[in-house]
């Protein structure tokens, strides 16, 4: 092992290059043999090739690391554009009843658990927040049974923005808070920037940013260029003042979410970060997983890990479940809603790496490696758990159609 190491270490920095793209080409195709989801198998690739295994970029890798960063950027800012506004504003009370309640019951749940196990009240806060969000990984399966206009979709689907941009905006506050130590003055100030910010990235960017870009219409290269522009200048607006970058990422897209769509820029954007940059960002958050650490937290930490997972079912279902019985849905469209909700995949583990990097004053992490392990569980147990049980549950859904009718594009979240 160590004398592989060694000349992996000492390969020349092109062929590396294309070890990293080999990568981000095979391991996709091959988790879709094994149908798993594709981010599970890069996570892997990076533990194996990071530094707890091969070694082959070392530790100072400022490249690997600029296109992770980029990634994680993107991911979010994609996310936002895919969410279909026009689809949720059909349902919207319906969906933001069910968005507070998916949202609100896991974060209480989570939060409990990490009081639970020690955590002090801003880290088991983080913790809780990292549930309340979910990934929409099985909407190819609804698109697939063209069950997409149905209403129980419909409403899961338009929860996504509330729950998505409500957990983050609590995450953010944490972060916050951790970084620059509690008062209420700080925390006043910080809810008044927030509330000038959210509006100022969704309404005013919106408007500037579309104005800009129905002018370069003609010109795909600059509204492409604007585009990165426009995300780079949200992301760091959100950094100054003391948010996450990805919560800036986020709601810029949201922002442009109208202006961009079924744009030639958006798709060749999309073709680039979902291709390179998304991958790349997966590949090096997995340079942070020591095999032997997460071993040894799944064997010293399992009541942690099966508490954490548990919370998140729980939760998730109570709220699936209230949701039906208001509305009346059936048992499978239940039961479809619940496995929806279920993934925790790229929304959570962006936050948790970010969390995983923050440090206060004193130099102590918002969550601690045992808590990325935990997080890495439960990624895996979610991502395999949450289509299985859709493609179950899914194919029997009946009832009556979303307000609207038509054919609905489905929703393909990153978050």
């Amino acid at each position: 092992m160590e004398w592989l190491r060694t000349h992996a270490l000492a390969l020349p920095l092109l062929v590396k290059f294309a070890l990293g793209l080999a990568l981000i080409v095979i391991v996709p195709q091959l988790c879709q043999r094994l149908r798993l989801p594709a981010v599970v198998g890069l996570l892997l690739s990076g533990a194996l090739i990071g530094p707890y295994g091969l070694e082959i970029f070392g530790h100072t890798r400022p490249i690997i690391d600029f296109f992770g960063e980029i990634g994680k950027i993107l991911l979010m800012f994609m996310a936002g554009l895919e969410i279909d506004l026009p689809l949720f504003r059909r349902v919207q009370r319906k969906s933001i009843t069910f968005g507070v309640i998916t949202t609100s019951l896991p974060l209480i749940l989570g939060t409990l658990v990490g009081l639970l196990f020690g955590y002090a009240v801003l880290p088991a806060i983080v913790i809780g927040s990292l549930l309340a969000s979910h990934t929409l990984l099985a909407s190819s399966t609804i698109t697939r049974l063209g069950a997409t206009k149905l209403e129980p979709i419909t409403i899961t689907y338009g929860a996504t923005v509330f729950s998505d941009t409500s957990s983050l905006i609590v995450f953010a506050i944490c972060v916050s808070t951790f970084q620059t130590g509690f008062s209420i003055t700080s925390l006043a100030l910080l809810l008044v920037e927030i509330a000038i910010f959210v509006p100022f990235i969704l309404f005013g960017l919106s408007r500037l940013g579309a104005a800009v870009l129905r002018r370069l219409e003609g010109n795909d290269a600059a509204y492409f260029a604007v585009m990165i522009a426009i995300v780079a200048v949200a992301s760091s607006l959100a950094q100054l003042i003391q948010l996450p970058d990805i919560v800036g990422a986020f709601l810029s897209g949201l922002s442009l979410n109208a202006a961009v769509k079924e744009k030639k820029a958006k798709t060749e954007l999309e073709f680039i970060a979902t291709s390179l940059f998304i991958p790349a960002f997966f590949v090096t958050t997995g340079f942070l997983i020591d095999p032997r650490a997460l071993a040894h937290s799944l064997a010293s930490d399992l009541p942690l890990v099966l508490s954490v997972i548990g919370a998140l079912v729980v939760g998730k279902f109570a709220a699936a479940a209230i949701a039906g019985r208001m509305y009346g849905y059936s048992r499978d469209e239940t039961l479809t809603i619940w496995s929806l909700t279920l993934p925790q995949v790229a929304a959570t583990l962006a936050a948790t790496l970010v969390a995983f990097r923050t440090v206060d004053r004193a130099g102590n992490h918002l969550l601690d490696d045992r808590m990325l392990n935990v997080v890495l569980a439960l990624m895996l147990t979610t991502s395999i758990l949450g289509p299985v049980l859709t493609e179950h549950f899914a194919p029997r859904l009946g009832g009556k159609e979303s307000p609207g009718g038509g054919q609905d594009q489905a929703v393909r979240s990153a978050a």
